[in-house]
């Protein structure tokens, strides 16, 4: 089994791959391989390579990939599911649910402005929570909410999803990108939140109209925003984000994949195909995810 890597592969990920499959036969640029594990590649990385059985992305979304238009058609992509990313995702949503809940973030303003000023402490069971997506991530955040005692709604396209904004006091956004989710998170769906609820964003920034979202929170109909993930990253330097005191940022560090646990995913993944069965977390070309 030749296998090629392509894109943002450093040396750590180099060095447990190889311990995870040490049996692999690697490839070099221009070499013919058998399966591909790539990591953001650049434009035409795979393009020429006739004999691949399958595509492995280090990624958990693989809306880049796609994007590609000589990728190879036809061979099967399996993207990044990995339980340890999974649970870091998880923790980073409770953090964000349990501060949003309890006011951390308000505390956080009133110590910078002087201001010594309690409220009204809430059980989690009072709070209204709806994860939207509910792949692995999405299911992993929402079971976590869900221990803390938490009243967790999860959403799928094809579901209804007004009332559930409606009946919501914080959003989490799980959503892969795709085509049918870009710009979903717009006018529209901010009017349709309950008013003074909170956003967190920890799917991809393509998923929130920028500008609509900054007009909700100033108008009061969003009371929070905790946004991992933006249309351009780095954010720029000038953008209203920086400086809204109503907006928490995080630099796309939500959760990190982690080369020990996800090599581990490949190799299964990798001998799985070499042995005749199916991988797993196959991506579904036509719907982006």
């Amino acid at each position: 089994m030749k296998i090629l890597l392509a894109g943002e592969i450093d040396a750590g990920w180099r060095r447990n791959l190889a311990a995870a499959l040490p049996e692999a036969d690697w490839a070099y640029r221009g070499d013919a391989a058998d399966v591909a594990v790539v990591a953001n590649p650049a434009r035409g990385a795979l393009a020429g390579q006739r004999r691949l059985g399958l595509i492995q992305s280090l990624w958990a979304g693989v809306e880049g990939l796609l994007a590609d238009p000589t990728l190879p058609p036809g061979v099967p992509i399996a993207r990044m599911a990995d339980p340890a990313m999974s649970a870091a995702m998880a923790e980073t949503a409770l953090w964000a649910v349990l501060a949003l809940h309890r006011g951390f973030f308000a505390y956080a303003r009133r110590q910078r402005e002087g201001v010594w000023q309690a409220h009204a402490q809430r059980r989690a069971d009072e709070v209204g929570v709806v994860v939207l997506g509910q792949g692995e991530m999405g299911r992993a955040a929402g079971a976590r909410l869900a221990q803390q005692g938490y009243r967790v709604a999860g959403w799928r396209r094809g579901v209804e999803l007004a009332p559930l904004l409606a009946a919501s006091e914080i959003v989490v956004n799980l959503l892969p990108l795709t085509e049918a989710t870009r710009g979903l998170l717009d006018a529209r769906f901010f009017a349709a939140m309950a008013p003074g609820s909170a956003l967190v964003n920890l799917g991809r920034g393509g998923h929130v109209v920028e500008a609509d979202l900054l007009a909700a929170l100033d108008a009061g109909q969003v009371r929070e925003a905790v946004l991992d993930v933006f249309a351009q990253e780095p954010l720029p330097a000038g953008h209203a984000f920086w400086r809204h005191p109503r907006v928490q940022m995080l630099p796309h560090a939500a959760a990190a994949t982690d080369p020990r646990s996800a090599s581990q995913v490949v190799a299964a993944n990798l001998r799985a195909w070499r042995d005749g069965r199916e991988p797993a977390y196959l991506v579904d070309r036509g719907r982006g995810y």
